[in-house]
């Protein structure tokens, strides 16, 4: 059984963004609403300072919160642990945006236009965009990273992971020892966000330092 998980290298990772600019331009993602980010985090004292970039996405708990919550069942978890919301289930009660621990689900009322904010395309690329988004996504219902499962159906990694300059991502399956990411983990000591919580992410991190 395939258990998909994502390794990040933060001593790799520049902050440049690409992994933002790549999930943006595969899903169309309206306005203010961000699958991949990347947060700053300051430590240390003048002059010894380090300013560390933080790379979050969904992270595709394998006891993930979001789904213990949905009444209708429209978030669901596949064979391979990846989570995705099912719109045409989804009532947009908000729910698991309120249960998810890593801010990770946006709640979409309608499509706007990037340019100009409204319902309208303004361009025939935002006629593009506007139908993929509905297409895959819809209007009034939760929304969130799906590790870009239909890249996978065509054996392609995620925008994310193929667009990142600095090879900081490493995409794999979490259940083989012997897989890229695996070892990275073991050989690496990867870490993952709020692990106290029980909800056992598949997003791992390898130290900066």
């Amino acid at each position: 059984m395939v258990r998909y998980g994502l390794v990040i290298d933060l001593k790799r990772c520049t902050g440049c963004f690409g992994c933002v600019i790549a999930c943006k331009a595969e899903h169309q993602t309206p306005p203010k609403v961000f699958w991949a980010k990347v947060l700053r985090s300051e430590s240390g004292k003048y002059p010894v300072v380090n300013r560390q970039p933080l790379p979050v996405l969904c992270m595709h708990c394998k006891e993930p919160a979001c789904k213990d919550v949905c009444p209708t069942g429209a978030t669901k978890q596949r064979e391979d642990g990846i989570v995705v919301v099912d719109n045409k289930l989804c009532v947009g009660c908000r729910y698991c945006v309120v249960a998810c621990p890593y801010g990770a689900r946006y709640f979409v009322e309608k499509w706007k236009d990037y340019f100009t904010g409204k319902d309208q395309p303004s361009s025939k690329y935002a006629e593009y965009a506007k139908k993929k988004w509905l297409a895959e996504n819809d209007r009034g219902v939760v929304t969130k990273c799906n590790f870009c499962s239909e890249r996978l159906e065509k054996d392609l990694k995620p925008a994310c992971v193929e667009a990142c300059p600095a090879e900081a991502r490493t995409f794999g399956d979490l259940d083989d020892p012997e897989s890229e990411a695996s070892r990275l983990i073991k050989k690496r000591r990867g870490f993952r966000l709020k692990e106290e919580l029980g909800t056992d992410p598949c997003v791992y991190y390898l130290p900066s330092r």
